[in-house]
This record gives structure tokens, C-alpha cells and sequence, in this order.
């Protein structure tokens, strides 16, 4: 599968590996609560699917990307892959799943109200929904592939409307991996000091996609040729869950819809 842009994080690229590890952090975490059938909404790469598969029943992935789509269906024949653009859900059968993940979703999606509101009917009776989204306190510039990103309340407020039993945690790091996030920030200073007209927030975001690939894609291959043991000795146990959900790299909400 080709990768085309950084917000496409790759485990192939070693300059990803870092955001790679985060991102995988999250599906094994996931297997200590998912069951029976399970949905994944934007499955992208199919990061995630074999650790899932391990955890449930049957696996669902559902993408835009219809060449995607068409690649796992080769890759894991077991799998049910859908291809339609998000929300709504209109393939997807009402109370239909135990369990549904969105993982780093939520922020691309322009109707966020109606992406939960659908991730909420399609679960069964007692299902869980499993969201992670950046937290917006932890990133280092506008990252023009989202939408919009979150504080820690704003995504609990929404989640609310819809779930009434809701846990909060937060992706966290250990101390090598905070040792590269300070690393990394402080190169994309370097950058946005630049920035004087504060263009990342002015501007469209499509015309910014580009030049932020270009520089992010600089930027962690930099980081990478200073520090290349950092950056490979990074996994996916360096992360770990706890309830500071201000300080956290990334929100991991579960919530459950009510048998009522």
C-alpha cells in the first residue's frame, strides 16, 4: 500500500515510527474491551485490523478510500469491508454491533454531532464506542488535514448528548517519548517562527495541506538523523492510559449505550 502524505502515518517510514507506536498504542489497549461483532470506522490502512480480528467475533471496517477498501479485502478475506464516505452510516443496520472504534476519526469529520449520533445507532443495547482524537492542547501547529481538533470537555459535552455512561482517559507517554515530543516541538518552532503573519490559521485549509506535508515529512526525518535510536527504539508500550485527560497526547473516551 502506498503512503502519500504524513497524515497517512506509515510503519514503514522509520521517521513515522514514533506517531506509528501512539496510534498502535490505542487498538491494543482496545482489546481489553472490545467483543462479539465490531465495527471500525475509518479503518484507513488497516493499522489495527489483524490486533482487533484477535479480540471479536467478526470484524467490520468501514473507509472512504474505495482502492483501500479493495487492497484489504485481498489482505484479510475473513474481514467485511464497506467503502463509503462517513457520516452517515447508511449501509450499517441500526443496533448492529457490540462494539465500535473510530480512531483518530473524529476530526476530519465536518458533522461531528451526526458522526456520534450514528456511531451511537448502530451499537447494540450496552455496546461501546471507543474514540481517540488529538488533543488539541498537545499539538504543536493547525494541522490542516482536521477539521477541527478538541479540549478534553468540548469531546465530552458531545459524547454526552448521545451517551450517558462515558470513561475518560488519555493517551500518555513515558519519559522517551516525551524526551521526543519536546524534540519535535522544539524543531517546529524553528518553523512557525517564521510564521509572522500567522498564515497557518488565516488560510484555507487545502491550501495548506501541501506545505504542511512537505515540512512535517522534513521535519521528522530531521528528527530521525539526530536522534535515530530514539526514533526506532520508540513501541507501542512506551504509551499508556490515565485519567489526566488535560495533559495527554491523545483522548481515549469510552462510552456505552444505555439498555433502556
Amino acid at each position: 500500500m502506498s503512503f502519500s502524505t504524513t497524515e497517512i502515518t506509515s510503519h514503514e517510514i522509520i521517521s513515522d515510527n514514533p506517531i506509528h507506536q501512539r496510534l498502535l498504542f490505542a487498538y491494543y489497549e482496545a482489546t481489553n474491551i472490545t467483543k462479539g461483532q465490531l465495527l471500525e470506522v475509518g479503518c484507513g490502512v488497516g493499522r489495527g485490523i489483524a490486533i482487533l480480528s484477535e479480540a471479536c467475533d467478526k470484524y467490520t471496517g468501514i473507509d472512504k478510500n474505495e482502492q483501500l477498501i479493495e487492497q484489504l479485502r485481498q489482505t484479510y478475506p475473513n474481514a467485511l469491508f464497506i467503502g463509503q464516505n462517513v457520516p452517515p452510516l447508511q449501509k450499517i443496520p441500526t443496533e448492529s454491533y457490540d462494539t465500535v472504534v473510530a480512531f483518530q476519526v473524529i476530526e476530519h469529520i465536518e458533522d461531528d454531532n451526526l458522526f456520534v449520533k450514528e456511531l451511537h445507532r448502530v451499537l447494540k443495547p450496552e455496546g461501546k464506542l471507543i474514540i481517540t482524537t488529538p488533543n488539541i492542547k498537545r499539538s504543536l501547529t493547525r494541522n490542516p488535514w482536521h477539521v477541527r481538533e478538541y479540549k478534553a470537555q468540548e469531546l465530552i459535552s458531545l459524547m454526552k448528548k448521545y451517551f450517558t455512561k462515558l470513561q475518560t482517559f488519555g493517551v500518555q507517554g513515558n519519559e522517551k517519548v516525551e524526551t521526543y515530543m519536546e524534540q519535535n516541538k522544539k524543531a517546529v518552532e524553528k518553523i512557525t517562527k517564521y510564521d509572522i503573519l500567522n498564515l497557518q490559521y488565516r488560510l484555507p485549509r487545502a491550501l495548506l495541506q501541501i506545505p504542511y506535508d512537505i515540512l512535517n515529512r522534513m521535519n521528522r526525518k530531521k528528527l530521525m538523523d539526530s536522534n535515530t535510536g530514539l526514533v526506532n527504539e520508540i513501541q507501542y508500550t512506551d504509551y499508556f492510559l490515565d485519567d489526566n485527560i488535560e495533559t495527554c497526547l491523545d483522548f481515549f473516551y469510552v462510552a456505552e449505550k444505555c439498555n433502556c
